[in-house]
Order: structure tokens, then sequence, then C-alpha cells
């Protein structure tokens, strides 16, 4: 493969993982129907561009968390995806889940997922504001109590 070959599978690959990300539902997720998960392994293994940005400056990771994607976050955990990237918006991974996720078991499945890949609990907001009170603030206790260990630790 010549240089300008190798060069078009990587943006390729880079478009078709930040595709594969944000929009499918959670349920098809799970079943494996929409074949999302597949999609992201397929475009990995053609050297995905893991620092390619959306339009809101995110890696793939960041829309994943957002949209409560477990066993694509939990793929893309695989890789060396930066965990604290920080988007335009200020926020990480972490904070988006906390943010816009609604505190379910998938979304603290994320978190933990985050958490024990490296992301840190003390990384805030433009604003200031910690994961963990952001998680306060919207009483997700669950979610809270996870938090709180990480920060212990």
């Amino acid at each position: 493969m010549n240089p300008c070959q190798a060069r078009r599978r990587r943006l390729l690959a880079a478009c078709l993982l930040m595709a594969c990300v944000p929009h499918a539902s959670a349920q098809s997720e799970a079943n494996g129907r929409d074949g999302r998960l597949e999609i992201l392994k397929l475009t990995l293994a053609a050297g995905a561009d893991l620092k390619s940005t959306n339009r809101y400056g995110g890696t793939a990771l960041i829309p994943a968390c957002h949209h409560g994607h477990v066993e694509v976050v939990h793929e893309l955990l695989k890789t060396s995806i930066a965990v604290d990237h920080v988007n335009k918006l200020g926020w990480t991974a972490l904070l988006e889940t906390v943010i816009l996720g609604d505190g379910s078991a998938r979304y603290r499945d994320i978190a933990r997922l985050l958490l024990e890949h490296g992301a840190s609990p003390a990384i805030a907001d433009r604003e200031g504001v910690t994961p963990l009170a952001h998680a306060q603030r919207r009483g997700h206790r669950e979610m809270l109590a996870l938090l709180q260990a990480a920060a212990r630790q």
C-alpha cells in the first residue's frame, strides 16, 4: 500500500469511527442489532485515528459515553484513546457521562469503566464543577457514591 492509500484508509477509518458512536438506541446496541460495535471493531482494525474529533471537539469516547453505549466505551478503552480528553465545551468523557447521563446502571457502568482506565474524577468543567458535584446536584446517589469512592483513592 502506498502512502496515499494508507492515508486514505486511515481517514476513512476515522470517519467511520466518529459515525459509529452516536445515534444508536441503547436497546438496539444491547441486542447487537445495529452492528455499531462490529463497525467500531473493523474501524479500529483499519487504523482509525483515535485523536480525530467531532464538531464539539470530542473524540469518539465522549459521545459514546453521552449516549450510554457501554460496549462501545468498553471497546474504545481497549485502545490508546485519551480518557481525559477535554472537548470544546470543557467536558471530559466522565463529565459528559455524569452531566448528560441519567444516573442509571449503564451510565454508572460507563463511569466505572472510565475510572478503571484512569479517568480523573478531579477534572472540573469550565465553571470549576467536578463530576462529583454534578452527580450531587442531579441527585444521582449511586453515581455520587461511585465518584466519592474514586476520589478517596
